[in-house]
């Protein structure tokens, strides 16, 4: 009489195990050959949720390492979110924050109060890339920035190739990122929206959106 519970043919397991054995000689082969060390270019971009979101998900890896690190905010500066008050809260100091962002530029509907508020937040971003003990510098929706020429591109794409240290990683989030920043990257993910629930009439949510 069956139990309900189908055993594996021990061909199966031996297939996969082999199948398994293959695979990992083949990775350690390439794993082999991956011994360099630099600080990267990181940008998460794209229409679809998550790119702050990963981006401080990088932050705590950071702070859990016990790794210097710092965030500047350039849009969402002025929003109680939940990552600001974990960072600020209890890992001050590990990371220092700094929200420079006053809304999205909808909100504002003040191109030069919003343009200070980038270039000030570009400023801090650049002493902080520089300083080599920090380790990571999150640059959140700092695409958004570039796109409304509130801050230039060239000057960011000339700090990053010449000023930025060697061992340091800058992640740089939002949407559209330009053309310039992607090719000038290391590591460069597109978030795709497939479903959002703000089509369907669901409201931005505390410990989903922020």
């Amino acid at each position: 009489m069956s139990d309900g519970i189908t055993d594996t043919p021990p061909d199966t397991d031996a297939r996969h195990a082999m199948k398994m054995a293959k695979k990992k000689a083949a990775r350690d082969k390439i794993m082999a050959g991956k011994s360099g060390e630099k600080g990267l270019i990181i940008v998460h971009t794209g229409a679809g949720k998550g790119k702050s979101s990963s981006g401080f998900g990088m932050i705590l890896r950071c702070v859990a390492h016990k790794m210097p690190c710092a965030v500047v905010q350039f849009i969402k500066g002025a929003w109680d979110t939940g990552e600001r008050r974990l960072l600020t809260e209890n890992f001050s100091d590990l990371c220092q924050f700094h929200a420079m962002g006053e809304g999205f530029t909808w909100e504002t509907q003040d191109r030069a109060r919003d343009v200070a508020a980038a270039q000030a937040g570009w400023e801090k971003a650049k002493e902080l890339i520089r300083d080599e003990r920090i380790r990571m510098v999150l640059l959140d929706e700092i695409n958004i920035a570039l796109r409304y020429d509130y801050i230039q591109l060239d000057d960011v794409l000339a700090f990053l190739r010449d000023e930025k240290p060697p061992l340091t990683h800058v992640v740089l989030t939002g949407r559209n990122a330009a053309e310039g920043l992607i090719e000038a990257a290391d590591l460069v993910t597109e978030m795709t929206l497939i479903k959002h629930p703000f089509r369907s009439g669901i409201k931005a949510q505390i410990g989903v959106e922020f």
